[in-house]
């Protein structure tokens, strides 16, 4: 802590606390010009007083109007802007951005980092360089929270949700749980741990070996029957997924969508939601069948195709 507030430690903090302290050094001044003027009338216009009580002209009084009024609303409408234009930033991780996948669960933080590295209730990260963090709720609704980088992001079950962050200092911060999951809610914490880029380097080949998400996946792609349909040499007319990630899809009801996570985790738990155009809505769901870390695995195995091959889903 440092003073009233958490330690600012990103660059969305800096944003945060920036917008913060220009909001209550603007409502500040409005409440002591309103009570300010409030005081000089009680006194200048006291019963008594010999103070001039006609009335102002028209003119002069339609004018202050119209410029108070105008004043208030574009200073409204600036704020509104730069507010909402940090918060929707906040969304959009940079690309070049490390990926991290963040399982939330009654009640602990799992994750899992690209190479495979597993963390419960602990995530390290270098200093200086983007995060993006993909997240899913085995259970009920949690919320991610870390009070030094003024980041709360709800993780919500049946969804992939994403946020991403830049850690600006060196050090361990506080990992919470900010939405009631249950019993022992208050018992889900954590730590997120910045270190020296050579550093986190050297923590991740220190880490046990094992196979990566896109590795994982693509066992989990021959095992669950997933080739026997969208390999490229499968003879059932079904979408192939090979460069697929990240392009728009046409589908059959006139609609484009793009190949993002949450699409690809819909395709898998609700096939017959989004059909393809000129594909017939015969796959199963596999709800139920696959956890959140096996559809997890499958999302990382099919964006670890890239978005380069010239084949049409």
């Amino acid at each position: 802590m440092s003073g009233l507030f958490p330690i600012s430690a990103s660059t969305e903090a800096l944003k945060v606390d920036t917008l913060f302290y220009i909001l209550l050094a603007l409502a500040g001044f409005i409440t002591l010009l309103v009570f300010g003027l409030v005081l000089l009338f009680a006194i200048r216009y006291r019963r008594g007083s010999k103070a001039s009580r006609a009335d102002m002209p028209d003119l002069l009084s339609r004018e202050m109007e119209i410029g108070w009024t105008l004043a208030t609303l574009f200073l409204f409408l600036f704020v509104f802007w730069w507010a909402g234009s940090a918060d929707l930033s906040a969304l959009v991780p940079p690309k070049g951005a490390i990926d991290v996948h963040v399982l939330a669960k009654q009640w602990m933080w799992k994750v899992e980092h690209s190479n495979g590295a597993r963390e419960i209730n602990e995530l390290h990260v270098p200093i200086n360089q983007p995060v993006r963090l993909i997240m899913q709720s085995q259970d009920v609704i949690h919320s991610f929270f870390v009070p030094a980088f003024r980041m709360k992001q709800d993780v919500v079950p049946g969804r992939d949700n994403q946020t991403w962050f830049q850690a600006t200092k060196l050090g361990t911060f506080h990992l919470l749980c900010a939405e009631y999951c249950g019993t022992d809610h208050s018992a889900m914490r954590g730590r997120i741990v910045v270190m020296r880029p050579e550093e986190y380097a050297a923590w991740l080949t220190r880490q046990p070996e094992g196979d990566d998400l896109a590795h994982q996946g693509a066992a989990l792609f021959v095992s669950r029957g997933c080739s026997g349909c969208h390999a490229g040499s499968s003879n059932v007319h079904a979408p192939k997924l090979a460069g697929i990630y990240g392009r728009s899809v046409q589908l059959s009801d006139g609609r484009t969508i793009v190949a993002d996570e949450a699409y690809i985790r819909d395709s898998i738990l609700q096939p017959k939601r989004d059909i393809v155009a000129g594909y017939e809505p015969i796959m199963p769901s596999y709800a139920g069948i696959l956890d959140d870390g096996e559809v997890q695995s499958l999302i990382a195995y099919i964006r670890a195709q890239g978005t380069s091959a010239g084949e049409d889903k």
